[in-house]
């Protein structure tokens, strides 16, 4: 408990040094380039496909028709364009959750060596691409499970509950893989989150349940609509915040638990059964 929280203090401190606020600006531009292009080249498309779904629900249909007799406008036009950004929301998170991972981690990690533990040794235990295909691999899981559980997203409690814990299940996997691969090897970095499983996946979920904090910028309703561009930049922003944090606490932990393991050394390896038996006879004699 004592590590968990020296990490998250220190972690929240070098949210000011001014190399990570530079380095946020690359997931930043890379993320809000994408979700800018994709909704030039495909708004319309996803738009008219939700509208057409809408269509399809009678009680909507109904009460669409009621609200214009009544004046107040087509309740589809309100509707489709929030249910398109609601739908794009996870996939942004889990896009700035890698984009953090691959372009901030590494300079994070190296940063917090320089200036914690410039002795610890770097033993190269995973390369570049063994750690991208982790990351890859991870994200792929993530996004199949948020799209298998969205329609449990229509009950409310659920939908509190289940976004935020797989986007927590992704950043242990993802910052928890990244703070260690280039330190230690392959069979320390396993000893270490076995060790260490619950407190990182702690630090996993309290970061997955922070990260989805910026969706409430979505929470003005229709007005949300004409600030879209703006929100978008704004919500990207934040989770990039969020994910640089959870950066900073994994690499924290991560290599002030490893220094710790290697200066306690290896665990002596358990005697053969073998070994015993052999020696009861020369015992009773």
């Amino acid at each position: 408990m004592n590590l968990l929280i020296d990490s998250f203090w220190r972690a929240l401190a070098y949210c000011l040094h001014p190399r990570v606020v530079l380095l946020s600006l690359l997931p930043l531009l890379l993320i809000a380039g994408m979700a800018f292009a994709l909704g030039w080249f495909f708004w319309e498309d996803a738009l008219s496909g939700v509208v057409a779904q809408l269509h399809q629900w009678k009680l909507l249909d109904a009460a669409s028709r009621w609200l214009e007799t009544m004046g107040v406008g087509n309740l589809r036009a309100v509707i489709a364009p929030l249910i398109v950004v609601a739908l794009a929301v996870p996939f942004i998170v889990v896009a700035s959750l890698l984009a953090v991972g691959v372009l901030m981690t590494p300079a994070i990690v190296r940063l917090v060596t320089l200036r914690r533990f410039p002795a610890l040794e770097r033993r190269h235990g995973e390369p570049f691409w063994r750690s991208l295909g982790w990351n890859v691999g991870s994200t792929v899981l993530a996004l199949l499970a948020l799209v298998l559980t969205m329609p449990l997203w229509l009950i409310p409690p659920v939908a509190l509950v289940l976004p935020p814990l797989i986007w927590g299940w992704l950043a242990y996997r993802v910052m928890g893989f990244d703070a260690l691969a280039e330190h230690a090897t392959p069979e320390e970095r396993r000893q270490l989150m076995r060790r260490h499983r619950w407190p990182m996946m702690g630090i996993g979920i309290l970061t997955g349940y922070a990260g989805a904090a910026p969706s409430l910028v979505w929470a003005v309703g229709a007005a949300a609509l004409i600030l879209a561009p703006l929100l978008i930049i704004v919500s990207i922003w934040l989770y990039t915040l969020v994910f640089a944090f959870s950066s900073l606490w994994f690499a924290h932990y991560g290599l002030a638990a490893l220094h710790a393991q290697r200066q306690q050394g290896p665990a002596a390896p358990p005697r053969p059964q073998l070994e015993k038996t052999a020696q009861l006879p020369s015992s009773t004699s």
